[in-house]
C-alpha cells in the first residue's frame, strides 16, 4: 500500500470502515464514479517499484554524459554537445559517479 497515491490510500481506507462510494463521493467531493475509478485503479499494478537497475539510478543527461566520457571525450566536447561549460560535465559526471556509489551501499 506504501506504492499508493494519498487520494488512493484514503478511499481505500474509507471503503475498509465500510463507507459506501456515496459517502466517500460526499467527504472527498467527487463523484461515486470518481471514487469507484480510484479504487479500481488502485489495485492495478504499476511498472518502477521494487529493485532498479544501475540506469535508472541516473537521470538522461547523467547517462549520457557518463556515456561519453566512456567513449574518450573531454569535458570539453561533452560541454559543448550540452551548450554548458567544462564544469557542468565535470560537476554532472561526478554527481552521477556518487549516485551510482551511494546504490552500492547496503
Amino acid at each position: 500500500m506504501t506504492h499508493l497515491r494519498p487520494i488512493e490510500r484514503r478511499v481505500l481506507a474509507m471503503r475498509e470502515e465500510g463507507q459506501t462510494d456515496e459517502e466517500i463521493a460526499g467527504r472527498l467531493k467527487r463523484s461515486a464514479d470518481h471514487v469507484a475509478r480510484i479504487a479500481a485503479y488502485a489495485e492495478i499494478p504499476r511498472n518502477g517499484h521494487g529493485s532498479r537497475e544501475d540506469d535508472e539510478l541516473l537521470r538522461p543527461v547523467e547517462r549520457r554524459v557518463l556515456a561519453l566520457r566512456e567513449a574518450g571525450q573531454s569535458h570539453a566536447e561533452i560541454g559543448e554537445k550540452f551548450r554548458r561549460s567544462a564544469d557542468f560535465a565535470r560537476r554532472v559526471e561526478g554527481f552521477a559517479r556518487y549516485r551510482q556509489a551511494l546504490a552500492l551501499l547496503p
